[in-house]
C-alpha cells in the first residue's frame, strides 16, 4: 500500500544497496550516502551521483564536506555525533543541511547548525536493540510541535508502514529495510 508523504529519505552505506532503476517517483526521494568505513570508488560514486541527478533524486553525503563538494551533492547530512557549528560554510555553498537527533538537546543542536530537516530516531522498536526506548506515534507527534521539520527514523518496516499515516511529518527515513529488502520496500512505497 502506498504511504503518501512529501519526502522519502533512503540512507545507504554502499551504492549497491539500492537500484535507482526501481525508483519511479521523482522529486520526493533523497538518498543519504552514509559510509563511515571505506568510501566506495570515487568514479563509481560520481556515476551514481550523476544517475541520481538524471532521475531527479536528491543526493546527500554524510559528515564529509570535501566529498560532498567533489561529488557536487545537493547537500550534507550531519549525524547526531557531529556537534561542530561549521554550518556557515555549508550555507555559503548553497548546500541543504539535514541532520539526525535522538533527544531534545540534539534537536536544538541541529537547529543551531542550520538543518532544514532533522531525522529523529527511534520511532518504533529496532531489531538490533529490542530493549532500547522508542517514541511511538503519539510521543513523536507531541515532539513534532517543537520543530515541524522532524522526520521519523528507526524501526520502520514493511509491517508497520501503515502506522506512518498517523504520524505528523512531511516524510520518513529508512535505513535497515533498504539494506534487508530493497526491492520489497521500494515496490511497497512506490
Amino acid at each position: 500500500m502506498f504511504i503518501n508523504k512529501n519526502k522519502y529519505y533512503l540512507i545507504i552505506e554502499n551504492i549497491k544497496d539500492i537500484e535507482l532503476k526501481n525508483i519511479k517517483i521523482r522529486k520526493k526521494i533523497s538518498i543519504i550516502y552514509r559510509n563511515n568505513k571505506k568510501i566506495d570508488n570515487i568514479n563509481a560514486l560520481a556515476m551514481f551521483r550523476k544517475n541520481c541527478k538524471l532521475k531527479d533524486i536528491k543526493f546527500f553525503v554524510a559528515n564529509n564536506y570535501s566529498l560532498a563538494i567533489l561529488l557536487n551533492s545537493d547537500g550534507i547530512y550531519l549525524s547526531s555525533f557531529n556537534k561542530e557549528l561549521k554550518s556557515l560554510i555549508y550555507k555559503k555553498s548553497n548546500f541543504k543541511i539535514i541532520g539526525s537527533a535522538h533527544n531534545y538537546k540534539e534537536i536544538y543542536e541541529k537547529l543551531k547548525q542550520g538543518c532544514s530537516s532533522i531525522l529523529f530516531s527511534k520511532l518504533f522498536v529496532v531489531d538490533y536493540d529490542k530493549k532500547a526506548s522508542y517514541l511511538g506515534v503519539v510521543k513523536f507527534n507531541n515532539l513534532s510541535r517543537i520543530s515541524r521539520n522532524l522526520i521519523p527514523l528507526g524501526g520502520i518496516k514493511i509491517k508497520n508502514l501503515n502506522k506512518l499515516r498517523n504520524v505528523y511529518c512531511e516524510g520518513f527515513a529508512l535505513l535497515s529495510e533498504i539494506k534487508k529488502k530493497p526491492a520489497k520496500i521500494i515496490s511497497r512505497l512506490f
